[in-house]
């Protein structure tokens, strides 16, 4: 199960898609940070996804949150696939050990190897100050991530 409202995230170092580790406790010191843990890159639902948050990322930056997706693939598939979208926000590869940090989540799905689809906004004290889920065919609802970020200003 994600982890809820209160809980304490736990820290991590992931290398993004141009191969730059960044770690939590360094990110959140300069501001709360939206995790946005999805299956696959180049896949139908994940690129969607991801192609709104790129489309409004005001949203976002207006409420001070950094954006920082995370999946199981390999540093070059994000970057490849970042290029072709067109992705400008981090995109850390939780490869290997597979799953690692999506297991600290509670977000990664054993049958399948991947990550499910869930987002945590990240505090400076790095407690979960939103949280919320969908199943790996469904996408996240682009007003779960607004009602999220209203509740923390």
């Amino acid at each position: 199960m994600v982890l809820q409202v209160g809980a304490v995230a736990p820290d991590f170092t992931l290398s993004d898609q141009h191969g730059e580790e960044l770690t939590l406790s360094e990110l959140v010191a300069e501001g709360p940070v939206a995790l946005v843990f999805f299956p696959l890159a180049f896949s139908g639902i994940c690129t969607g996804e991801l192609c709104e948050l790129r489309d409004n990322l005001s949203v976002f930056s207006d409420s001070k949150v950094r954006l920082v997706g995370v999946s199981v693939d390999s540093v070059f598939t994000l970057q490849a696939w970042a290029k072709q979208e067109g992705y400008e926000f981090s995109i850390l590869s939780d490869f290997w050990p597979h799953g690692a940090v999506a297991k600290e989540y509670g977000v990664f799905i054993e049958d399948g190897g991947i990550a499910t689809r869930a987002t945590l906004v990240i505090g400076q004290d790095r407690s979960v100050l939103a949280s919320f889920e969908t199943e790996p065919g469904q996408p996240r609802d682009f007003a779960a991530y607004r009602e999220a970020l209203a509740d923390i200003g």
